[in-house]
């Protein structure tokens, strides 16, 4: 077995090398064990330590020589545990920072906040500010689903809508979506791709507009002022009117 498997799990390199190891080797002296994973004797010494702190590894003595084994596999949910304690612990050490956080305010209160964020992980990021806004109205978004795809897994976009779902955060939107794949509860128009290309994802709830681009460099900017996103509702109502209007014309 590749000891980069153990690491996944929250090993460390030389961890997952000793673990695995002792684990082949059974009951071994650490001279063994270092040797087998190709770690130097002193440094074998200080990460066994560590492992047993873990509850990985024990020791025992026979005669005067002493010997280490590596736990049962099955030990290793003791990770797990140890992860979800370390998560319980800075959540409700941020539980604590939120207030004061939340009262660093700009000084000029009546100018726009923007702020800028990059790659993937900014995107999620982003992503994060829709959930924890206060929606007490329906959210508003353009965007092309089509693109979206390109960018997050399917198992990802059911988890941001299933979340959304949970919240009962309700939407409108607008949006290419050339296979009609969209499976929503939300309130949708498409419209064709050809005639109304949509390359930035535009989302507007309560006083913020997140945006997008959905082609070229993972980047977004978050603006946050009323009248900006006041504004855009009403462009975005305005379209919404149009489309309302053409799909009646259709049917009659």
């Amino acid at each position: 077995m590749n000891y980069r498997e153990l690491t996944n799990l929250g090993l460390n390199e030389k961890e997952a090398k000793i673990y695995l190891a002792a684990l082949e080797l059974g009951k071994s002296p650490v001279q063994k064990i270092s040797q087998k994973a190709g770690i130097n004797r002193a440094t074998a010494y200080v990460i066994i330590e560590a492992l047993s702190k873990k509850g990985l590894m024990s020791s025992y003595t026979e005669g005067k020589k002493q010997f280490f084994v590596s736990e049962s596999p099955e030990k290793l949910n003791l990770l797990f545990r140890e992860q979800v304690m370390e998560i319980q612990r800075k959540q409700e050490y941020l539980d604590k920072l939120l207030p004061e956080l939340k009262s660093l305010k700009p000084s000029d209160s009546d100018g726009p906040v923007v702020r800028y964020f990059e790659g993937k992980e900014g995107l999620r990021a982003m992503s994060e500010e829709f959930y924890i806004t206060d929606h007490k109205e329906k959210s508003l978004m353009f965007y092309s689903y089509d693109l979206l795809k390109e960018c997050f897994s399917e198992e990802e976009l059911k988890q941001m809508q299933s979340r959304r779902q949970k919240q009962n955060i309700k939407v409108k939107s607008i949006i290419n979506d050339q296979k009609k794949e969209l499976k929503t509860d939300a309130q949708k128009y498409i419209i064709q791709k050809k005639d109304y290309p949509i390359t930035t994802d535009i989302a507007i709830f309560e006083d913020k507009v997140r945006m997008v681009p959905q082609k070229g460099s993972l980047m977004g900017v978050v603006i946050q002022h009323k009248e900006i996103a006041n504004t855009l509702k009403t462009l975005f109502e305005l379209a919404w009117r149009y489309l309302e209007i053409t799909q009646k014309k259709k049917k009659g």
